[in-house]
């Protein structure tokens, strides 16, 4: 049996991401209002708000208290000398190893929220596409950076 990754995401990623979440969310509570205000005037059927405030409710329940958990739970890396190992989802588990010497270049990236946290996702780009590890730490995405540039940068020496 394949061995797991064994680092895990910053748990402050569950916060970033259930702030994510709730701004999200905040459009299909929109929508459910206003479809209310609609079947006031138009003296359209009860039942039509009602379901939509239903789905407004299980979608914000999901995406602010259950994903967010979940994702971070399933998120896992490791950087190996050869390569690069990710495992993340939720429904679907998928499983990716990047080898050093596709690795083209590396950055560090925040947004507002991340760098609220003090937190950085780290990307990295291969001719196949592009793949990232998100919100780690600052400092550990910063040393995580370097170690994959200088990793792939040995790789590429010793081709």
């Amino acid at each position: 049996m394949q061995r797991v990754p064994s680092k895990r995401l910053d748990e402050r990623a569950t916060k970033v991401w259930q702030i994510g979440g709730i701004i999200h969310s905040a459009f299909s509570c929109f929508i459910a209002a206003g479809l209310t205000v609609l079947t006031v005037i138009f003296d359209l059927p009860w039942y039509l708000p009602a379901i939509a405030i239903a789905i407004a409710v299980l979608y914000s329940t999901y995406f602010v208290l259950i994903y967010p958990r979940l994702r971070w739970s399933r998120w896992r890396y490791d950087i190996h000398e050869h390569e690069i190992e990710l495992m993340y989802g939720v429904i679907f588990i998928t499983r990716t190893i990047i080898p050093m010497v596709r690795v083209q270049h590396v950055d560090t990236m925040q947004g507002p929220l991340l760098r609220r946290y003090d937190l950085a996702t780290i990307t990295f780009s291969t001719a196949a596409g592009n793949h990232e590890i998100p919100a780690l730490a600052l400092d550990t995405a910063d040393g995580a950076r370097e170690r994959i540039a200088e990793l792939a940068r040995v790789s590429r020496e010793d081709v």
